[in-house]
Formats: structure tokens, sequence, C-alpha cells
């Protein structure tokens, strides 16, 4: 009894090891998108576990086709499944790479595909050829299918990585299709608006692709080329219409996420048509040579996996083929090839923009929404929140100490602090305006010809300009360090709306105020949970001080919390269950707060070495303490999307493409917005539309600007007086 379940495994690990390779291969083709629109961990655990688990799943049962126990003629059947192995090995179209890392080890899974090519072979010359003539080329078919595959994904791989997409630039000339790509096809999506915005995305992709690879942009000696000039007037119209840019941005991260992580790289060429073309016919045709071939000696059970696995082929790859024909890169490549007859039969003709709609029309279908959720060209939306003073404050709360005193038992207290006073929320309205306007708050002159932004942070905002004796004042606490700066100007920022609350009715439900703090705990939430994506050394010891300290204030001046959350509260929160909306101020926050503002000179708890709360209370001070300012909301807002532009802006290149398979950051939209602003750089003098020069231009947006700020400074002065 005890050999009894040894026994079972191996008698039948090569079937089931076949099965398990095709399920996987199936949760990947259905659930590989999900990482576009989804920055929470539970929906992309299938994934992830698919994802181990197919190449490992693959290659051993690879393995034990070599040392099968069947009999001999079970066994050349059984040999019938190692080219099948090769095909899962290769992996589907919507994803090769789950982490940026994956493309860095393009030369291990050469390494692995080599070694896999001469095991299928071996079994097949051992135990296939000089077989029945029909059986000998199915397997033929489906061997020649599983290597070009498997191959396949290991130069998306290399092309993925970003030595070789640096290399690709060197190699070729910009593309100068964007013309004819932008112009002669729109009137086939007039009812589309999605897909015109998807077709600016493409001519404007490369600058997306030299940016994340931080590619060195060549200057025609010559001057721009008419490709050139319309990229510029298209940018520059664009920048006058800051919604439709945001979203044009949103679709180029999308095809940036499909060059590295999917085989998009690949696939759109003729030879990656010709390999989606010729798989579902090779695939087909073995099925009907299988079907002719004699199988009276076999296995039923082992005949019937053998279809279960040619069926499965050929519907995976029937798919391949509908997504690539149908998929907006396959415009791209008919509007770049130069041979006009197959532009002219298929583009010109029509027929591509059909099968284009009828793709969009299934995905609009309730069948389509289903198979291809997730599939549309969407990030997730989202942004993570991190309030320091909640943090601190809910130590104090018994429900929490006890839970944290447990996972700190465990050497878990650092997860759990991520994970329980950190959440995530759909970016507000507000938030999104604030950002998309990034664009025209950024004047040309404020980015050097790298692409960098020439002031520090928290220097240009608009407030600066307005009350420049106040930012004098202020210019010393900005720190020497960005994360330090976050620091202090967040805790600040909570001293000054808690007391602007105690003093102004209505004021917590202002839409400003609550821009101001998803702001600010935003860039707080970078600090802890994200220190990659901000600029400069991450100071954890700082973080940790600045926490100590908060601690120390909340034992002196006994501030105690209520029984705290629910344990069904507290799982909600560290499983991520559903968005939070944006963190607003407890109780014992504000007290926190209070005692802040009021903290006795040379108390223990300002920190003598990391004076942090020191200069957060001084900021404060000296904001609520003007008389020149009217609007500290406003001041507040500016300052925190300075801080936002620039932590984009000089945030490693490598951290915004890291973030794309995990559903994309805030942060990375709006630099590359500003990216883009880069190729603005041209004669001052140049004509644009109704015959203004750049200057013009210019001067027409910051005049925008200055209105939009005076017309929000309104709204909130107007929606404070009407709180009393």
């Amino acid at each position: 009894m005890a050999g009894g379940p040894l026994d079972f495994w191996i008698n039948w690990a090569s079937q089931i090891g076949v099965l398990v390779s095709l399920g996987c291969q199936i949760i990947l083709h259905l659930s590989a998108n999900v990482r576009r629109w989804s920055g929470s961990f539970l929906p992309r655990v299938p994934l992830w576990l698919a994802y181990q688990l197919a190449d490992t799943t693959a290659t051993y049962a690879a393995g034990q086709l070599l040392y099968s126990s069947s009999t001999p003629q079970d066994h050349q059947l059984v040999a019938f499944w190692a080219p099948f192995l090769l095909l899962h090995l290769g992996g589907p179209d919507n994803i090769t790479a789950y982490a940026l890392e994956d493309n860095k080890f393009w030369g291990r899974h050469l390494l692995s595909f080599l070694v896999q090519v001469a095991g299928a072979t071996y079994v097949f010359y051992k135990h296939i050829v000089g077989g029945e003539i029909f059986f000998t080329l199915a397997a033929t078919l489906v061997l020649v299918v599983g290597v070009a595959k498997y191959f396949e994904r290991t130069c998306a791989l290399r092309s993925a990585n970003f030595s070789s997409l640096q290399s690709s630039f060197k190699a070729q000339a910009r593309d100068k299709h964007h013309k004819h790509f932008y112009i002669e096809h729109q009137d086939w999506y007039n009812d589309l608006e999605d897909e015109l915005v998807l077709q600016r995305a493409h001519s404007l992709f490369h600058i997306c692709k030299r940016g994340i690879v931080d590619s060195v942009v060549e200057v025609d000696p010559d001057g721009p080329t008419e490709v050139e000039s319309q990229e510029k007037e298209i940018i520059r119209g664009l920048r006058g219409n800051p919604e439709q840019m945001w979203r044009v941005m949103e679709m180029e991260l999308s095809l940036m996420y499909d060059i590295l992580y999917t085989k998009a790289g690949v696939i759109h060429s003729m030879v990656g048509y010709c390999i989606r073309v010729m798989s579902p016919l090779a695939i087909a045709t073995s099925i009907v040579l299988f079907q002719l071939s004699g199988k009276d000696s076999y296995s039923q059970l082992d005949v019937d996996i053998t279809y279960t696995l040619l069926g499965g082929a050929l519907v995976l790859e029937m798919k391949s083929l509908l997504g690539a024909l149908g998929s907006s890169w396959a415009l791209a490549f008919l509007c770049s090839t130069r041979w006009d007859w197959l532009r002219h039969s298929v583009l010109c003709t029509g027929r591509w923009h059909q099968v284009r709609r009828s793709v969009i029309s299934f995905r609009r279908s309730w069948p389509g929404k289903i198979i291809m959720k997730g599939s549309s060209r969407e990030w997730s939306g989202t942004m993570g929140q991190h309030n320091m003073l909640r943090f601190r404050a809910g130590q104090v709360d018994p429900m929490s100490r006890r839970l944290g005193n447990l996972f700190k038992m465990l050497r878990l207290g650092e997860q759990w602090d991520r994970r329980y006073y950190s959440c995530t929320v759909v970016v507000p309205e507000n938030v999104m305006k604030c950002a998309q306007k990034v664009g025209i708050w950024v004047s040309r002159g404020d980015i050097n010809t790298m692409g960098v932004l020439r002031h520090n942070w928290g220097e240009s905002a608009p407030a600066n300009r307005i009350y420049p004796g106040l930012y004098k004042k202020l210019e010393e606490y900005h720190g020497v360090d960005f994360h330090e700066s976050v620091i202090c100007w967040h805790i600040a920022t909570d001293l000054i709306l808690a007391k602007e609350e105690k003093e102004k009715e209505h004021f917590a439900a202002d839409k400003h105020v609550q821009t101001v703090r998803a702001l600010s705990n935003y860039m707080m939430f970078l600090l802890v949970n994200r220190p990659y994506m901000l600029p400069g050394l991450p100071h954890n010891w700082l973080y940790k001080q600045t926490c100590t300290n908060l601690d120390k204030i909340c034992d002196d001046y006994d501030l105690v919390g209520s029984l705290g959350d629910s344990l069904w509260t507290v799982l909600k929160k560290l499983l991520g269950l559903h968005h939070h909306r944006v963190l607003e101020s407890s109780g014992l926050e504000k007290k926190l707060a209070d005692d802040i503002l009021e903290l006795r000179k040379g108390h223990t708890g300002s920190g003598s070495e990391t004076p942090r709360l020191l200069y957060a209370r001084n900021i404060a001070n000296i904001i609520l303490d003007s008389e020149v300012v009217d609007d500290k909301v406003r001041l507040l807002l500016d300052l925190w999307v300075d801080f936002l532009a620039y932590a984009a802006n000089r945030c490693i290149r490598e951290s915004h493409a890291q973030k794309l398979s995990t559903g994309g950051e805030l942060v990375t939209i709006v630099w590359l917005i500003l990216e883009h602003l880069r190729y603005l750089k041209e004669d001052p003098n140049q004509q644009h539309g109704h015959g203004e020069s750049t200057r013009q231009y210019e001067r027409k947006l910051e005049i925008t600007a200055l209105i939009d700020y005076a017309l929000t400074a309104a709204e909130i002065t107007a929606s404070s007086i009407l709180g009393h």
C-alpha cells in the first residue's frame, strides 16, 4: 500500500506533466493582461503561479519522456508529446517576462533552448523516425512549430533587454511613416475615438521608447524633417489639451509594456507574421495526419491526451494569429513596410480595418469582456497612500499594537507596517486634473537638452512667483535631500490642514484639500514602499528615526485610541480586497498634530540629531502665521504638484519600466509628459498654427496656466468663505 502512490506517479508522470503544462499555457493566455490594469497582488496570484510552473513543468515532463516506463507501442505515442512541450516552452504571445529582470537573463534562456531542443530531437529520432509515415509527418510539423515558437521567445527576451533597445536606435533611423500612419487612415475610426488616440500614441511612441532606455536623441544638422515637424505639431496640440495628452501617454506606456513584457517586438515583423500564419496550418495538418495514422496499438487514454494537446495547440495558435492580425501594431507594420503591394492589398483596400473592427466589436461583447478581460490599453488608475501621523497614531491603538507585535515576533514587522498602514485608492478626479496640467505648468525653459528639470524641487511652484518673500523664508527647510524634504513637508502639510480644519467649517470636505492630502500621502507612500521611484538615495534610517520621535510624543502626551479595527477590517486592509478612499484625518491624528504644533522647546521628541519634526513645525508655523498668504491650500497644492513633477522627471528610467508590469504608477505618466516637452526645443521664431511664433504660443500657455491658478484660488477662497 505504501508503494501505491509512487507506482502511480511512475506510471502516469508523463501524462500528468503534459496536461499540467497545457493548463499553465491556458492560464497564461487568459490572465496575462491582468497586469496592465491591476496593481493588487491577489488578481495576479494565478498568473504568477502559472508563469513559475510553466517552464518547470514542461522541462520536467520532457525529462520524463526520456525515461518513460510505457510499453514500446505506447512509447512512440508518448514521444510525440515532446514537440508539444517545446511549443509550451515558447509561451503565449501576451507574456514573455514576468519581471523586467527576466529580459536580462536571455542568455540563460538561450542555453535552455539549446538543451531542450537537443533532448526533444533525441526523443524524436529514437522513437518516431522510421515509424509510420503519417505519424512521423505529424510529429515533424509539431516539432518545427515548437522550435520556431521557443526560439522566438528567446529572441523576444533579448530584444526587450535595455542594451538591445539602445542598440536598435543606433542601427536604424527614426521611423518616417508617421505622416501616413496618422493622416491617411484616421477616417476609418471616426466613431472610435480610442483608436485615433492609439494611432497618435503609435506615431509618437519612439519618444517613449528612447526615453525609457535613455537613448541619445540625434539632431539632423540640416534641420528638422517634415515628419519631425509634424510630430512637434502633434505634441504642441496635445499640450494645449491636457486630458487628450494624458490618454495618449497612457497608450504609449501600454505599447512600452508590449515591448518589454510580451512578444510584440518580434511578432510584428515579416518573420513573426509568417510563423503565426503557418503554425495553425501546421497544427491542423498534424491533426489530420494523426487521424489517418494507425492508433490501434496505443492506449486509448494516451490517444485522448494527444487529441487534447493537438486541439489545445490549434485553439491557442488561432488565438495568437487573430490577436496579431487585429493588433494596432499590425497597422504600424503595414504603414512602414517596404512592400507596397502588401500595404495596398491589405491596408488600402480596407481588409485590415475590417479585421480590427471585428476584434474591437468582440471585445465589447459580453463573451469578449470575459475572455479578454483587461486586454484594453489601460493602466491601474490607482495611487498608493501612506500617512505618517496615522501610521504612528495607529501604534497606540490596542488591536493594531497587538497584531503589530505578533508580526514583529515572526520577523514580518516591516511587511505588516507597509500592508496595514498603506492603502491603494482610485486616483481622484482632481488629482488627475492636476497631474494632467503638468505639461502646461512646466515651461520648455525648465527642461534642459537632456530632458532634466533645471530647478530643484519646490522652486518652480507658481506660488513662489506670487509670494517671493515667503519662499525665501521656507527655502532653508527644503532639505538637502529629496527624501528628507518629502518627510518634512508631508508632516507640515498635515499640521497646516489640521489647524485650518479647526478654524474653518466643512474644510476637510473641500476637494482641493483632499487633493493636497492625496498628493502628500502619495509621495510618502513612494518613499516608504517604492523608494526606487524617487530621486536620491533612500534614507530608511531617517524615516525610522522620525517615527521614533513621533512615538515619543505619543507616549509623553498620552495619546489613547479606541478598541481599533475589527478582525475583518484588518484582513481587508492586509489583502487589499478593495480600494479605499483618500485617507482622511482621524481624531488621533488631529490630536497628534495639535501636540506637535504645541511641542515645547527642547522636547526629546523633536530629535536633536534628526530634527525633522522641528523643521515640519517651523514650516507649518511660517505658513500659518503668514499674512500675505490668503490661500494656504493652493500654496500646498502647487508645491506637491512640483514635488510630483520633480520625482517623475528624476526617477531612474528602469524603475518606470519595472512598474509597468504591476499596473503602472502616476509618476510614470507625468514623466512621459515631460519627456515629450523635451522635443519642443526649436527656433523660437518658428511659425505655428494661426501664424503665431513659438514665443507667442508659449506665452499663451503661460497665461492659460496663470488663469487656471487664479480661478482655482478663487474657487478655494469662495468655498472657505461659504464654509463659515
